[in-house]
């Protein structure tokens, strides 16, 4: 499964231009690209939504070798509601702690050398103030399980991830596809995991060949397909074929295929530019203000 490589994690966003602020000035991210649709996706990478929306991909470096956020925005809608599966995601980067203490975002040292912050929307983020490695930054995303031992499982056994480190205090296992890609950390909950409407969906690119194989493994261990094999066009750019899968707790996970998606995810220089003008068109918060009315919360 040395193959098999971790992409990216979806967040859902609410308010564009705050988030814009925490992960370029905050975090010292790059926008590597922003792609604007005007109807919903076949795999919902937008969630259950039919209308208009963006995606921005944001990172410490190209998506070839960084593990980056995915940032989806849909028009009119202002506000998710966050649940017990996403809990956090971790990098290392003491420029990231003094960006957040120059700006006045708030910082809780948790830890020794370790803060919790919070993205716009309160997704949390954990900061290791510690120099930015050479290599990338972002260390592993922490999701909420309701049986570890289900759940570890699936994501070996089923899923091919190597576990590194189990920690029977904390209820913790950390996996992952090799030693030098963001890991996968799951937290044993106690209880049900509640996805809120603020669910996200984890990303992993394989051979594109893996994919029929793959979808197949599921259905023999009668594990649920969100989304069979199907293609996602992007204007303009390659054309991806994805599988969506979800674990026993219903995390969302998309397996796209490896060659054609390092064609898509080029780092587009007008990234930035894009997402910018994309912000300055949107008169949506213009417009509800002067009704006097609220953007819908999902």
């Amino acid at each position: 499964m040395a193959l098999r490589r971790a992409l990216h994690f979806v967040f859902k966003v609410g308010d564009r231009t705050k988030t814009a602020t925490f992960y370029r000035d905050v975090l010292g991210m790059k926008i590597l690209r922003h792609e604007e649709f005007e109807e919903g996706c076949k795999a919902t990478c937008n969630g259950p939504y039919d209308g208009k929306w963006s995606k921005t991909m944001v990172g410490f470096g190209p998506e070839d070798d960084h593990f980056v956020a995915e940032l989806t925005y849909n028009y009119g809608l202002g506000e998710y509601q966050l649940g017990n599966d996403f809990l956090g995601l971790t990098l290392q980067s003491s420029q990231a702690v003094s960006n957040a203490k120059r700006l006045g975002w708030p910082l809780t040292e948790v830890g020794e050398a370790l803060y919790l912050t919070q993205a716009p929307g309160g997704y949390p983020f954990y900061l290791v103030d510690k120099e930015q490695p050479l290599r990338d930054p972002v260390q592993k995303v922490c999701l909420g399980v309701s049986d570890l031992h289900r759940s570890t499982h699936y994501w070996t056994t089923l899923l091919g991830m190597k576990v590194f480190e189990k920690n029977e205090e904390k209820k913790t296992v950390l996996m992952g596809f090799a030693d030098t890609q963001c890991k996968l950390e799951l937290h044993d909950n106690g209880g049900t995991v509640d996805h809120g409407t603020a669910f996200g969906r984890i990303a992993f690119s394989c051979p594109r060949e893996q994919l029929p194989d793959l979808e197949d493994t599921m259905k023999k261990a009668n594990q649920k397909i969100l989304t069979p094999l199907v293609s996602l066009d992007t204007p303009g750019k390659a054309t991806v074929e994805v599988v969506i899968l979800a674990d026993p707790d219903g995390h969302e996970i998309c397996f796209v295929g490896d060659e054609a998606f390092r064609q898509l995810s080029l780092v587009d220089p007008k990234g930035n530019e894009l997402l910018d003008k994309a912000m300055a068109e949107d008169k949506s918060d213009e417009w509800f203000a002067k009704h006097k009315r609220q953007k819908a919360a999902a």
